[in-house]
């Protein structure tokens, strides 16, 4: 060591004085692996960082792909929901033209068994006639062969002129009498002959609006089941229970009467009873549809926000730690509307959130609207589907200008997609 590393002197001069440091063989090398230590330590944590930060570029890179992916598979679901929403309209327009067509033609199928009643009763009433004209007809007969006979017994007794004269004015008063009586038969048969034709004519009416009501009725039946079937996968998909929903609904809802009240029939006639069930079967149906019509609209299928955004962070995991909800960003200012009908729980600042609004639904169902820039609501207030309730902002604990959305079930943050993406065959 000393041979490598003499000892040196390290002098140290002034205008008065000379001093020196003595550095040993010893010194100096330990001088020298300190040296080495920190120089071999910088150099490994250079390479270190160097490493992560390219690491890190590439996850950013990635990151940014499958965000791209993701909002633009939204914005195809988006597109998708609003082609299905003009679909629902449509079809309820051809279901309320539907129903009014059948509506028509039970009122004239009732008018047309008015009538075909009336005249099985005319009917009746000249078969009842024409019986009693036969009969005194059959009566008149014998009453003239009981006078001819009569006559013949007098004719022996009474004069020539006298019995003659009596004869011809018997005579005559019978064929008057049977040619009325002849008369009145041909006109009754042929009021009966025209009377069963027009109930043949009323029978293929009545079978050919028979046929008409049965289209309709399986119409009205495939409509009322195609538009049942998305609403209920809707709340399925949503993780909702169903039937607990709809006796929830029903509840609120007990009042009867108007379109969707069963019918009563009186009528006996086995066809009119099968359409009768058959009608108040598409009721039920049509009653069921907007149970589910009135619980849509007290659950948060819809999208907080209308105008153009993009989704930036959604539910689950992030950053190690549990992100609630989901992420709209849009320009400053935003309108933020009401996701479902309910009432308004907390309106003002609250820590981390910022300006947040929260909303009680029905069904135990909360949704939080966060870093609001400006609230349009107050505690208290109940809001409907599409209200606006504030403006998006960044207050809070935020990094940019966005709309943290958030649902929550029984006080359990559930994934708000799950919504959205349930209600886009419906709405």
């Amino acid at each position: 060591m000393e041979k490598r590393l003499p000892e040196r002197r390290l002098f140290l001069r002034s205008d008065t004085e000379t001093r020196f440091i003595r550095l040993r063989s010893s010194t100096q090398a330990i001088a020298l692996v300190g040296i080495v230590a920190v120089g071999s330590w910088t150099l490994v944590a250079t390479s270190i960082l160097l490493m992560d930060s390219l690491s890190s570029g590439n996850i950013r890179e990635q990151v940014k792909r499958d965000q791209f992916m993701y909002e633009a598979q939204l914005n195809k679901l988006s597109a998708e929901r609003d082609m299905r929403a003009q679909e629902a309209a449509s079809a309820h327009a051809r279901f309320s033209v539907a129903l009014r067509e059948i509506s028509e033609m039970q009122a004239r199928l009732l008018e047309s068994e008015d009538k075909r009643r009336e005249l099985e009763t005319g009917l009746e009433v000249v078969q009842s006639t024409l019986r009693q004209a036969i009969h005194e007809r059959d009566e008149a007969r014998a009453r003239a062969e009981e006078l001819q006979l009569a006559l013949a017994e007098t004719a022996a007794k009474e004069p020539e002129t006298q019995r003659l004269s009596e004869v011809e004015d018997t005579v005559a008063f019978l064929s008057e009498a049977l040619r009325e009586t002849a008369v009145e038969r041909d006109h009754m048969q042929a009021y009966a002959a025209d009377a069963d034709d027009y109930i043949a004519e009323l029978q293929l009416e009545s079978r050919l609006k028979d046929e008409r009501n049965d289209r309709i009725f399986s119409t009205l039946e495939e409509a009322v089941s195609v538009s049942i079937a998305p609403m209920d996968k809707m709340f399925r998909s949503a993780g909702l229970n169903v039937d607990s929903i709809i006796d929830q609904v029903r509840r609120g809802y007990s009042g009867q009467g108007g379109p969707l009240t069963p019918l009563e029939f009186t009528v006996t006639d086995e066809t009119e009873a099968a359409d009768g069930m058959r009608a108040n079967s598409i009721l039920q149906k049509l009653d069921e549809m907007n149970i589910y019509r009135i619980a849509a609209q007290k659950a948060p299928f819809d999208v907080p926000v209308k105008s153009a955004f993009r989704f930036t962070s959604g539910f689950g995991p992030r950053w190690g730690r549990m992100h609630y909800g989901t992420d709209f960003a849009a320009s400053y200012g935003t309108p933020i509307y009401a996701t479902a009908d309910g009432v308004v729980i907390h309106a003002g600042w609250q820590s981390g959130y910022g300006r947040l609004v929260k909303i009680q639904h029905e069904f135990g169902i909360e949704t939080r609207y966060a870093h609001m820039s400006k609230i349009r609501v107050t505690k208290g207030q109940r809001v409907s589907r599409g209200d606006r309730i504030g403006d998006m902002g960044n207050s809070g604990r935020s990094t940019g200008t966005h709309l943290h959305y958030e649902v929550r079930v029984g006080g359990k943050a559930v994934n708000p997609m799950n919504y959205i993406k349930a209600a886009r065959d419906v709405f």
